[in-house]
């Protein structure tokens, strides 16, 4: 185990390089489908990609991984549901504390049951601090981690939450509005956010238009994280991408 890929994050953060991620969900893993749309996320300059989910009803994961892995060598770091969601055979793991809510379970409960086969995995831990943000319905999210989202308009308390995690060792801030929520995150929350802490800030969830991309990359955001988009529409994946990337040479400009 080391600590290349947030040796990387962090460096791209410093170079003012935005990135962006994208998320598959294994219960939605087809293997007609899934070649194509990692050739789509490659020729799209994709930086790397998550894999996870809410909930998990079919047991993809170990075949997901490997067929992904089979045809690029971007990074692939598992974005866990629950404490089943491991698999030895990714780069890395955000290792996830819901901080925004209280569900002790989401707080420690799950990393003390699954910190044994974590150290023998040999995965890439990156403890992260995970905020779920209201995206305007509930979602998955909402409803497996049994707590109330941090409300849209209150970047105070989402900062403040934030630079408690940061404080408690954190390596990474994840902002979510949750998979296919109505709305993106508030760009004010994200700059309040993005100001008050120093490790690297990702933001995902409700985010369909290249344009809101780029703004939450403007705003603060280091990671921009899309699911629902490659799903619903693959070929998209290179204007967001385009857009965010595109981000990283404006505010270096300024």
């Amino acid at each position: 185990m080391d600590n290349r890929l947030i040796t990387n994050i962090n460096l791209a953060k410093l170079q003012g390089k935005k990135q962006i991620a994208v998320l598959i969900d294994p219960d939605k893993y087809r293997t007609d489908s899934i070649e194509k749309n990692i050739e789509i996320c490659l020729s799209a300059s994709v930086d790397f990609f998550l894999v996870g989910g809410s909930l998990i009803s079919k047991n993809y994961l170990p075949e997901l991984i490997r067929h992904i892995k089979s045809l690029t060598s971007k990074p692939l770091i598992l974005f866990p549901g629950d404490i089943y969601q491991i698999d030895p055979s990714a780069d890395a793991i955000l290792l996830l504390s819901l901080i925004s809510g209280r569900n002790p379970e989401l707080l420690i409960g799950n990393h003390v049951r699954s910190a044994p086969f974590l150290k023998q995995s040999g995965l890439e831990i990156i403890p992260t601090g995970y905020l779920l943000i209201d995206g305007g319905k509930h979602t998955s999210a909402n409803y497996m981690s049994q707590s109330i989202p941090i409300p849209y308009d209150k970047a105070d308390i989402a900062s403040a939450t934030a630079l408690a995690g940061q404080m408690l060792g954190h390596k990474i801030i994840y902002l979510d509005a949750g998979s296919g929520a109505l709305h993106h995150i508030h760009p004010g929350m994200v700059k309040t956010v993005s100001k008050t802490v120093d490790i690297p800030l990702f933001v995902g969830g409700g985010i369909r238009k290249p344009e809101q991309a780029a703004q939450l990359a403007r705003a603060g955001a280091d990671v921009i994280v899309v699911g629902t988009a490659l799903e619903q529409n693959p070929a998209f994946i290179s204007d967001l991408a385009h857009a965010v990337h595109e981000s990283s040479s404006i505010i270096h400009s300024k």
